[in-house]
């Protein structure tokens, strides 16, 4: 008989078994999160991207044998072509744009300031002042736009209001001139120079793209600042709560201002709060469709509509089921580029040669003697408990 050796087999430490273990638990519990958003979020996605580039009529199904792929035709329809779709998508992007452009700085601010303001230790009632702060943004959002269509109606109480101070308030929401022309008007200038009136963009002059949010879209703003400053004043509540007390502390101590320690101290710790207040609302400015739908649906004369109601209308009342997914895409390729810009703005930025100078201390030369050396070392304070043998003497 002949012995045969084996190798010896490697022992399994109790750290691998313990990770493996980790790992198999970890995809148990994320495993059911994974395919609910496979099924309902994932395939619905990628079937829109097919419909978009697909000429389907939105009956039976869009992977059958009677739909053809069009490749870009969707796309070009909506932004080349010249035609209709592609005007009223120039209408709803200029539109929206005004949207972004009013509504995110000013609801950033206003969430920033409330913020400031009911985190101050001086101020009485503070959690009542939180909760009547954010309760607009808890309300549903078909009940604030009808409020507020009672509110800006013709003979609403802003205009009531704005009759005691001597203003004939317009009829808000069916007025579809653009308030930027309405200031120019005011001075005389009813028409633009050719620059801006000979070239255009989407089926829309240049001096059209210029004419600022409609009366009724300003409303709509001001409902829009409304109703999201108080879920981003909680974000700012939670940053400002963060900051230790002892960096205001020193900067008080250096001399700085009130103005001086929001600037350099409290807003830069800000910066993730900001980026994260900002993407939020550039979302949600560049997918506003409920106000819209409840409100307005587009109403005066297109002044009104988004491109996320207009994906709606194009796929679901005109049957365009290609172009409204195609809309669809597009407004998430805009939301992209915005994110990604904004994200670069807010950066984390080197600090400068310049202002890096500023603190560093003076080094000393490498020729220096011992002796220049000793002249320009700063004496050393004297320690109080020290005491000479002549003093332990006495």
């Amino acid at each position: 008989m002949t012995a045969t050796a084996t190798a010896p087999s490697r022992a399994r430490s109790p750290r691998q078994g313990l990770r493996r273990g980790e790992a198999l638990a970890g995809w148990l519990f994320t495993g059911p999160v994974l395919v609910i958003l496979g099924v309902f979020l994932l395939i619905p996605v990628l079937m829109a991207l097919w419909v978009s580039l697909s000429d389907w009529g939105g009956r039976g199904s869009p992977f059958s044998s009677d739909v053809n792929f069009v490749g870009l035709e969707n796309y070009a329809a909506v932004t080349v072509d010249g035609g209709l779709p592609t005007r009223d998508f120039g209408i709803a992007l200029r539109n929206n744009a005004w949207y972004v452009l009013l509504v995110v700085p000013l609801q950033t601010a206003l969430a920033l300031f409330l913020a400031i303001l009911v985190n101050r230790a001086i101020l009485r009632g503070r959690g009542f002042f939180r909760t009547a702060f954010y309760f607009p943004s808890v309300t549903s959002t078909v009940a604030i736009t009808v409020l507020w269509l009672f509110l800006f109606s013709a003979t609403g109480v802003v205009n009531e209001i704005l009759s005691w101070i001597g203003i004939n308030g317009p009829n808000w929401f069916s007025d579809p001139t653009g308030i930027v022309h309405n200031a120019l008007a005011s001075v005389g200038i009813t028409q633009g120079p050719a620059l801006l009136t000979e070239n255009d963009f989407l089926g829309l002059s240049w001096w059209q793209w210029f004419a600022g949010p409609s009366v009724a879209m300003t409303a709509l703003i001001f409902m829009a600042v409304f109703t999201t400053s108080g879920t981003f004043m909680l974000l700012f509540i939670a940053a400002l709560q963060n900051i230790g007390g002892e960096i205001q502390e020193a900067a008080m101590m250096d001399g700085a201002n009130g103005w001086q320690r929001f600037w350099r101290v409290t807003l830069p710790q800000l910066r993730p709060t900001l980026f994260t207040v900002i993407t939020l609302g550039l979302i949600g400015c560049w997918q506003v469709y409920e106000q819209i739908y409840t409100g307005t649906q587009g109403t005066p004369g297109k002044t009104t509509i988004t491109p996320a109601y207009l994906s709606y209308t194009s796929a679901f009342l005109d049957q365009n089921w290609g172009i409204g997914a195609a809309i669809s895409f597009i407004l998430f390729a805009i939301i992209v580029v915005f994110t990604i810009f904004q994200r670069w703005v807010l950066r984390e930025r080197p600090v400068s040669k310049r202002r890096a100078r500023q603190y560093q201390l003076p080094t000393r030369p490498a020729t220096a003697t011992p002796a220049v050396a000793a002249s320009t070392r700063v004496p050393a304070m004297p320690d109080p408990t020290d005491t000479t043998d002549e003093e332990k003497g006495r």
